[in-house]
């Protein structure tokens, strides 16, 4: 293809000099030559990149054109403005009926005052018969009211929990099953609402770090007893189930009492079965604290942890018999 000739041409800059916004004579484009089979057209977009005075509309005009005074017309996103109204002004949305009510009382009682009826009500009234229907209603957003403000929502806040920080890492593990456990702990209290984290496996406790309960003694943390716990109902219930289970609000369960060495005032619990030989317990701060994909997560981490404790189950018998 032969090379076309363009045409160049030098354009004079004069810093104090303003430039027309759409000179008549300027090119809009250059055609360059082509051989016979095809033709390509250059289209130069020249544009002036100095507007005036300040950078905030530097490139506002570089492809298309638009006004200032016109801003943005692309799509908005909707607003719920009730939802949002109520949101904002919940007090006053939950005292609204009290005063309706009281309103609508005062104007039934007022108008019985000056409409010239006997105040005793007659059935064979129909104005009695009004007063009393919207006496009734008046009553009922009265009450309304008052139910709207002794139900309040209860907010669901962080707690801190009550303890001591611990770190027990069985010393009889390799290297490799210690940086894997580490990592998933890391991983739990970075993501999630997790502040404790419990391993058991094979009837050993080979990990406990995060927050544990403070013993009375020495004030050091409350050591896991492994053959106790795997004893208990909890344990035995998870690995009959063999599926995760998520205690939402730990206060509210009966078999808190089997994870003493838990923060007293842990709000959260996950129990991870590891295959058919271990369990991870993971204790949050946060009542309803792990979502849904976050209990997703933690399964996937735990048949992990099995998969990566499978490989050296031979080690556990002999840590059993050392009493580890």
């Amino acid at each position: 293809m032969e090379a076309g000739t363009i045409l160049y041409s030098t354009i004079p800059w004069y810093p104090k000099r303003s430039l027309p916004r759409n000179p008549s004579n300027f090119p809009r484009f250059i055609r360059a030559s082509a051989n016979s089979r095809s033709q390509v057209h250059l289209f130069l977009f020249i544009y002036p990149f100095f507007l005036y005075r300040s950078e905030k509309f530097f490139y506002q005009h570089i492809f298309f054109s638009l006004d200032e005074k016109r801003g943005y017309r692309g799509p908005k996103p909707s607003k719920d403005w009730v939802p949002d109204w109520v949101k904002n002004n919940d007090d006053a949305v939950r005292n609204l009926p009290i005063y309706v009510g009281g309103a609508s009382l005062l104007a039934v009682l007022f108008n019985r005052s000056v409409s010239g009826i006997a105040p005793v009500a007659d059935a064979s009234s129909s104005q009695s018969r009004a007063d009393l229907l919207a006496i009734a209603l008046a009553v009922t957003n009265i009450l309304t009211g008052l139910v709207w403000l002794s139900i309040r929502p209860k907010s669901i806040t962080v707690v801190n929990p009550e303890g001591v920080q611990c770190q027990r890492i069985c010393s009889h593990l390799p290297n490799f099953v210690v940086s894997e456990l580490l990592w998933a702990w890391e991983s739990l209290s970075a993501v999630t609402c997790c502040r404790s984290l419990v391993v058991v496996y094979d009837s050993v406790c080979i990990l406990q770090i995060g927050m544990a309960a403070e013993s009375g003694k020495d004030s050091e943390a409350v050591t896991v007893d492994a053959s106790k716990f795997v004893q208990g109902s909890v344990y035995q219930g998870v690995m009959r189930s063999g599926a995760q289970s998520y205690l939402a609000n730990l206060l509210l369960y009966p078999g808190r009492s089997e994870l003493p060495f838990l923060p007293s005032n842990t709000q959260a619990v996950i129990l991870q079965p590891l295959g058919d030989k271990g369990i991870a317990i993971i204790g949050g701060d946060t009542i309803r604290g792990f979502t849904t994909s976050d209990q997703s997560w933690i399964a996937f981490i735990g048949e992990k942890l099995d998969a990566t404790l499978t490989k050296y189950s031979n080690i556990f018998p002999s840590m059993v018999q050392d009493g580890v």
